[in-house]
């Protein structure tokens, strides 16, 4: 059995014994909220989506009188909002079943039932919007190509651009900036038609005649808009730069030609620029650094940074009120996210209780098989070593784990497990060369880089090596199911999340934007490369495996498709394995909180049972 003490009882125990939800729970159900968005016309007025309501919607603040309501009603939730440029409807993409395949809606912040933002458009996949003045432009991913469409108040959209390879307007997440420059002329796509959709490139419109106006290409490289000066006229737009070894700020002026690459010596890792302030003169940018974030006004003039917001850790989203002070989105793995100002006061609170405090996560860098340090951060209950511990994979796998607030590893840490997050090859943060080790390298860099990280672990006394498990949602779910049949004496038992498990099923029945993803770093279809899918596919080993799996699946994802996840598990119950399946009727998340807690109330209690 697993060592615990009362506190860290299983969940059955817990609910018949407690008057009310353990700290695990109200982490999932205490009101959250995302980073807002306003106008500069009406820069009181706010828009965000938060989980007041029980699941993630579309709300609205006033800040001058202190007033809020709630503005959408989404079967499946919302996961962003925007606002009209005067600030007076909210924009959000609708999406009924959790598919993703849907169509942008706009509502008053006032009230009243949503309609389409235009009538014209046909449904696909969000691919980037942008709006100023009358003018709004939106990338659209269909089942056949990419398509861009400006729309000018009382007008029929209007197609500026098509094409069969990846493409879209702006920046991609959040969706919003990079798009229009501020008095509306020219419109900045990226598009893959010199590279793929992990290499995009850049080429801005004539908004009036959908004329190119010029074109920036990085063979082999990845160009990411970010945003256009916010001084109407000023054509400079600030983008990612992948030219050295880590991700740097760069000036565009497409008119032109000219561009600038901000070197931004002072600062070690990746920087990236969020937003411009608003005399054009600065650049807020967000320092990124072993896993921890901070806020920087770059000063065009000089070159130099200074602080510009006392907040570190984790910062979800930031951005510069239009009287020229950040804000943004902050937490770490003790404190929940927090909307503050620059000198840290609390600029928007959820209304409710506050989410329990967590336990901090320690920073461990370990040497991995390829012979260079990779980190983890590392979460442990109280009491004696060793522990059980959980291998947590994270998604992406363009992503990495770093120093914020996350109800689920606390939810384990809560139930006696150690939690190591490995930022494992081909996580973001820690340079371009390390992200891009997966080109044509899938599943194999990442599991033995978590398994390296078990290792030190044991060594150094954390770890129980008999009762280590593997977990991990997304791209952790597909390591998951590999890692079964691969690595089948390694882990006692694995969850994995919305996974893929027969990886050629879930190419063909997956988004647009994901199978170009596929084609991209796997180097071609299935049916141009069939030897390495069928190496890195999880059912190339089901057999071999021996660990009880538990299964989490939203039934209308088209990231990774639910049937990928259903004919693995048929196939491994076939062999013999153990399967447990649980089906959510939503998409690639679950945006209730209830179904979140659940998810973590069933990750825990497989994981004691077979412990």
């Amino acid at each position: 059995m697993c060592r615990r003490s009362d506190h860290h009882l299983p969940l059955c125990c817990v609910l018949v014994a407690a008057t009310s939800p353990p700290d695990w729970v109200r982490r999932f159900t205490a009101p959250r909220l995302g980073f807002p968005r306003w106008s500069v016309e009406r820069p009181q007025r706010l828009v965000f989506v938060s989980t007041q309501s029980g699941s993630w919607q579309a709300w609205t603040a006033d800040l001058a009188t202190g007033t809020r309501r709630r503005i959408s009603g989404e079967p499946i939730g919302v996961e962003e909002v925007l606002v009209t440029p005067d600030g007076g409807r909210a924009v959000w993409w609708r999406d009924a079943t959790g598919s993703e395949r849907g169509h942008w809606v706009t509502a008053g912040l006032e009230g009243g039932d949503p309609a389409p933002l235009a009538e014209d458009l046909p449904d696909g996949w969000a691919a980037g919007i942008a709006m100023v003045g009358d003018t709004t432009a939106v990338g659209i991913a269909t089942e056949d190509d990419y398509r861009v469409y400006v729309i000018e108040a009382g007008q029929p959209a209007r197609l500026v651009y098509r094409h069969t390879q990846p493409a879209g307007v702006g920046r991609e997440w959040p969706q919003g900036p990079g798009g229009l420059s501020a008095d509306g002329g020219l419109l900045c796509i990226r598009h893959a038609e010199d590279g793929d959709i992990l290499h995009s490139a850049l080429r801005v419109l004539d908004v009036a005649t959908g004329e190119t106006v010029a074109d920036l290409v990085d063979p082999g490289r990845r160009l990411d808009p970010a945003a256009w000066s916010p001084v109407p006229g000023d054509d400079r737009i600030a983008f990612v730069s992948e030219r050295g070894p880590f991700e740097r700020p760069a000036l565009w002026r497409p008119r032109t030609g000219e561009r600038s690459d901000l070197g931004v010596h002072d600062l070690p890792g990746a920087v990236f620029p969020v937003d411009w302030y608003p005399d054009g003169s600065a650049l807020l940018v967000r320092h990124e650094h072993d896993g921890v974030d901070e806020l920087h006004r770059l000063d065009l003039g000089t070159g130099r940074t200074t602080s510009a917001a006392a907040g570190r850790g984790e910062i979800l989203d930031a951005a510069v009120r239009p009287d020229g002070g950040a804000w943004l989105l902050v937490g770490d793995a003790v404190h929940a996210a927090r909307l503050v100002d620059a000198g840290g006061a609390e600029m928007l609170a959820p209304e409710g209780e506050r989410p329990p405090d967590g336990l901090p996560f320690r920073s461990l860098w370990f040497d991995g098989p390829a012979e260079r340090p990779v980190q983890a951060w590392v979460a442990t209950p109280p009491g004696r070593p060793p522990f059980p511990t959980v291998m947590y994979a994270h998604g992406g796998p363009e992503w990495h784990q770093r120093d914020g607030y996350d109800p689920e590893i606390q939810a384990l840490v809560h139930h006696g497990f150690a939690v190591a997050m490995v930022n494992y090859r081909g996580s973001t943060g820690y340079g371009i060369a390390f992200r891009e080790s997966l080109d044509r390298n899938i599943g194999f860099p990442e599991s033995e880089d978590l398994l390296a990280c078990l290792d030190t672990l044991v060594a150094e006394g954390t770890a129980d090596p008999e009762r280590a498990f593997l977990a991990g949602w997304s791209w952790g779910g597909y390591l998951g199911c590999l890692a079964v049949g691969l690595h089948p004496s390694r882990y006692r038992a694995v969850f994995a999340g919305i996974p893929t498990g027969d990886y050629v099923d879930a190419h063909e029945h997956s988004s647009p934007q994901l199978q170009a993803w596929d084609v991209a770093i796997m180097g071609g279809h299935p049916a141009d490369v069939p030897d390495l899918y069928r190496e890195r596919d999880p059912m190339t080993y089901v057999q071999r495996g021996r660990a009880p799996v538990l299964i989490i699946a939203g039934r209308n994802d088209s990231r990774c498709p639910f049937s990928s996840a259903e004919r693995w598990a048929e196939a491994y119950r076939r062999h013999g394995g153990e399967v447990q399946m649980h089906v959510y009727d939503a998409g690639h998340h679950a945006n209730d909180t209830a179904e979140q807690a659940l998810h973590a109330r069933l990750i825990s209690e497989f994981f004691l049972r077979h412990c």
